[in-house]
């Protein structure tokens, strides 16, 4: 199966901040990425609320709860005890962790899994018997994903920023590429689901999804929030699902 589509709203939220109005409708944007094929939705809600804003995540769960009960919610962000909390309230189907400063622009790079385990196992314990699937964001390193898998994590995101950085130099993305392969090979190994994300276009997602063909979901924000701007939200996301082999 290919992998499934999870669209970031970031993006949407960011533009919607910069005026003091309701538009664009996250969640409406939302509603149509879903209708048009979406497997779900992804939101970053950062502690200053610059993106996504606290008060949009219970109307996003009610969004997928009310209308579109197939499609999964994933909440991404640093496990602070504030974002701990909101993913306990609002009750994601995946909850993935990033090693984020809060200043931070984006996130731009995946977690230490030999340096972070102490710190990453019981929150990885918490969540799961909350009952979340637990992704971590990750370097394209096959040697950290034992670690990765020891703190009981279901899942990796392979941070995908490197290669999508390589637009224009093929050589320097094939051999990104070939290292997201092996991390992710890696993984498989030792008992993990990837998903991947960052960076990813219509471009780039065949050879990523040719290469790591058991890759579980792509979550994707800012190429495909651009690609909206020309060919609309539902014919971006077919053009997306396309490029992933559905």
């Amino acid at each position: 199966m290919p992998a499934k589509l999870s669209v970031n709203l970031n993006a949407i939220a960011m533009l919607r901040n910069r005026r003091d109005l309701p538009w664009p409708s996250v969640t409406g944007i939302g509603r149509l990425a879903l209708a048009a094929g979406a497997h779900g939705l992804t939101v970053h809600p950062r502690p200053d609320e610059r993106h996504t804003r606290h008060s949009d995540l219970p109307e996003i769960r009610a969004l997928i709860d009310d209308e579109f009960p197939q499609a999964e919610f994933n909440i991404e962000g640093y496990p602070s005890e504030d974002f701990l909390a909101l993913v306990e309230k609002h009750q994601p189907e995946q909850v993935t962790l990033v090693p984020d400063d809060p200043a931070q622009a984006t996130s731009d790079h995946g977690w230490n899994f030999v340096a972070d385990a102490a710190f990453l196992t019981p929150i990885v314990r918490r969540l799961k018997k909350g009952g979340f699937r637990v992704s971590l964001f990750s370097d394209a390193d096959p040697a950290g994903m034992k670690a990765a898998r020891d703190t009981g994590a279901d899942r990796i995101e392979l941070y995908t920023g490197p290669y999508g950085g390589y637009h224009s130099d093929s050589e320097k993305a094939a051999k990104e590429l070939e290292r997201l392969g092996k991390t992710a090979d890696a993984a498989f190994a030792a008992g993990l689901q990837v998903n991947a994300g960052h960076d990813l276009t219509v471009a780039n997602l065949p050879a990523l999804a040719k290469r790591i063909p058991a890759l579980a979901e792509v979550s994707i924000g800012h190429g495909l929030t651009a690609d909206a701007l020309e060919y609309g939200m539902a014919g971006t996301v077919g053009r997306f699902l396309r490029a992933c082999g559905w």
